[in-house]
């Protein structure tokens, strides 16, 4: 007669039906072997589950970690530079103070290190995601020429965030110009330091919802001039 033999049985979130495990075997089967082929399988399944638990019990370490780690990095953004986050469907907006003298598209020696800092939160953490570097002006002279002026800003910064590591592939620019609805302070425009809210750029990071969390950071005002 020969001797029933069964592989390991490991479940990972699936019921095993009876109609799963097809026992076959010559004609008399004695209880005691029976049993304990059982009670083999009982215990290579209770292995089998502790082994998933602990690989689920290390990535959610792992995951907790990160976002520790995360959350620790917007602290430091919003702390330092008065960055502020907003949550958008599948993207999230960074308002950050990047500002431009009156008619000029060069990214300032202080606002360097908010960049640094920026484009390091993106390499560790959304490797993945296309960030958009939105441009913009005040209101003073032609909307035609704003529109240029706030492209030109958009890629200036643009520029910078690839010295910094950040594929281009995964860097878009736009202009938004003097657009009314996205000035910070409506109306206020040079020349001189007047209207320096509105000389600005934002970042966009759209990113895969079901890979991504992002806490919000809050918001505070900015004393550049």
């Amino acid at each position: 007669m020969k001797r029933i033999r069964y592989g390991a049985l490991i479940r990972s979130g699936v019921l095993l039906s009876g109609t799963a495990l097809m026992l076959s075997a010559c004609a008399h089967v004695k209880p005691d072997e029976m049993e304990a082929e059982l009670a083999q399988v009982r215990a290579e399944m209770r292995a089998g589950d502790q082994a998933v638990e602990d690989r689920v019990n290390a990535r959610v370490d792992q995951v907790e970690t990160r976002l520790a780690g995360l959350e620790s990095d917007l602290r430091a953004l919003r702390d330092d530079f008065d960055v502020t986050v907003e949550r958008l469907e599948s993207a999230l907006r960074f308002n950050t103070p990047v500002h431009f003298a009156f008619d000029d598209d060069q990214v300032r020696t202080q606002d360097r290190e908010l960049l640094n800092q920026f484009a390091a939160v993106i390499a560790d953490y959304y490797s993945d995601a296309t960030v958009t570097v939105e441009g913009f002006t005040d209101s003073a002279g032609n909307p035609e020429y704003n529109k240029q002026l706030g492209q030109r800003r958009a890629e200036s910064v643009k520029s910078y965030l690839q010295t910094r590591g950040l594929a281009s592939d995964r860097l878009r620019a736009v202009s938004y110009g003097e657009a009314q609805d996205r000035q910070i302070v409506p109306g206020a425009r040079g020349p001189g330091t007047e209207g320096w809210q509105n000389r600005r750029v934002s970042m966009v990071i759209d990113f895969n919802p079901q890979s991504a969390t992002m806490p919000a950071v809050a918001s505070s005002g900015s004393d550049d001039s």
